[in-house]
């Protein structure tokens, strides 16, 4: 049962489930609180990212030996690693409306984390799940049910465009990746 029910999971994150007009305009509006604070809330995606999943320190030499999270906010490469994945987020989630732009922009992540960085592709799973925990955290109010579940779309479509971007670019699993 457990063996299915695994199979199921992985099978869920390899569709990405249409997002509707009506979740586009809550994910944006939603988006648009949080981005007005982006570098700090970027940064505190990061922190919680790096805390729960230590491993993912790998890929950066310049902050992979940091433990104390009020040293990891004072990080100049980690603020700009914030500003550059929310400003990547921002840029897919003002063009939900171009599922072209979407795509190319998210391929650019995923082959340049392949290819350059060798990242396992699961961080990406991992990080957009994150990063729904910290904004659901910080912007409770905005946070409904409905915005919830527009938001779990919206991570799945992420993560899918990128693992494809993956497939694309010829992936080969590295073993000093270690989760």
């Amino acid at each position: 049962m457990e063996k299915v029910q695994g199979e199921m999971e992985i099978e869920r994150w390899e569709r990405s489930e249409e997002i509707s007009d009506a979740e586009k305009k809550v994910i944006q509006e939603t988006w648009s609180r949080v981005y007005a604070n982006c570098e700090d809330v970027g940064v505190s995606i990061l922190i919680r990212f790096f805390v729960n999943f230590p491993s993912a320190k790998q890929y950066f030499s310049q902050f992979k030996h940091m433990d104390d999270t009020l040293e990891m906010e004072r990080s100049l490469q980690l603020r700009k690693h914030a500003q550059r994945v929310m400003g990547a987020i921002n840029t897919v989630v003002e063009n939900l409306d171009d599922p072209e732009k979407v795509s190319s922009v998210l391929a650019l992540v995923g082959k340049a984390h392949a290819l350059k960085h060798k990242v396992e592709p699961v961080y990406f799973k991992k990080l957009t799940g994150v990063m729904l925990e910290v904004i659901a955290e910080a912007y409770g109010n905005d946070f409904t049910p409905e915005a919830h579940g527009a938001w779990t779309k919206m991570r799945t479509l992420i993560y899918t465009h990128v693992t494809a971007a993956y497939k694309e670019a010829g992936w080969v699993s590295y073993p000093s990746a270690t989760l």
